[in-house]
Order: structure tokens, then C-alpha cells, then sequence
């Protein structure tokens, strides 16, 4: 259907005068979109989920939510995709590091540094981040509960911008 189909062109770079046109369907667009987003935004706090020994990432049961003083931390929250980098830690801090729950990246060494807000209400004691990069991904979390979230409402659209406006 023509209103399914999204049009997108793209020319060569050699001449500069080929073009070819490639029709993307919105629903696929769309789904590439939100990948995007999840790889670059998805968060979730430290321990809330454990590696096991089989290599098999699984819920943490005893989870209970982050300490009132952890969860104003960005080291206390991690991207929720097993990308182990550990070359951007130092040695004294991989020493502290406990491999059944930190195999997640934290969000404290993205790049450009200060792309998260991170903002706790005074009387519930509700923390939340915010993607600057992504503007419009929120995350919650209740500190001393097991209930955290996230959410996305923007425009699908990157702020590249951003490393300029910090």
C-alpha cells in the first residue's frame, strides 16, 4: 500500500549524479527506531538482574530496590544490554566489581558526559532519569522497592546535537 511505504533516497558519492530510490515500509522504519533507542537508552538499576553460572541473565529475586544514597548515583544504573567493556574502569574499581551482577555497562561513562539527568522527588523519594540524548526516554525508579520503569514518548528523533549544547 502506498501509505504503508516510506520513501527514502540515497545518492552515490562518487559522481554524485546516480541516485537510487529504496522504499522503506513505516512499520520497519519505525521498528529500527526503537532498537536504536533501546541500545542507546534502555536502563535499569544495578542488581536487578543477575548473571547465573550458565551465563543466563534472569531476574534477581531478592532485588529490593537501591539505597536512598545509591540511587542518586549514575554507577547505580546500567544499560540493559550485555556489552562487557570493562577497559573504561580502573583497576581499583574493577576490584569491587561483582561479575553475577555487574556484566551490564553503567550509564555514568556515556558519551557525551552529562547526556543524563537524573532528578529525586522530595517527599516519595522517586528518582528519575532522563535521556538528553533521546529526549523524551524517561526512567523511574522507587528506591528500597522493586519497582522501576522506563518510557518513551518523543519523536523518534536523536538529539545530535547534544554534545554541542553541553
Amino acid at each position: 500500500c502506498s501509505m504503508c511505504s516510506r520513501k527514502a533516497v540515497v545518492s552515490t558519492q562518487s559522481t554524485g549524479e546516480e541516485t537510487n530510490t529504496v522504499l522503506v515500509k513505516e512499520e520497519d522504519r519505525l521498528a529500527a527506531v526503537i532498537d536504536e533507542i533501546d541500545r542507546d537508552v534502555h536502563i535499569v538499576p544495578r542488581g536487578s538482574y543477575v548473571k547465573t553460572a550458565t551465563g543466563k541473565i534472569v531476574t534477581n529475586r531478592s532485588f529490593e530496590g537501591l539505597k536512598n544514597l545509591d540511587c542518586v548515583k549514575l554507577s547505580s544504573y546500567f544499560h540493559f544490554k550485555v556489552t562487557p567493556s570493562t577497559d573504561k574502569i580502573n583497576l581499583l574499581a574493577k576490584a569491587t566489581l561483582d561479575p553475577s551482577i555487574d556484566f551490564l555497562e553503567h550509564i555514568e561513562h556515556d558519551l557525551p558526559k552529562g547526556c543524563w539527568s537524573l532528578h529525586q522527588e522530595r517527599g516519595s523519594g522517586l528518582v528519575v532519569l532522563k535521556s538528553l540524548l533521546w529526549l523524551g526516554y524517561n526512567f523511574y525508579h522507587v528506591p528500597g522497592t522493586r519497582k522501576f520503569g522506563s518510557a518513551y514518548f518523543g519523536t523518534g528523533e536523536k538529539n545530535i546535537d547534544l554534545p554541542f549544547m553541553l
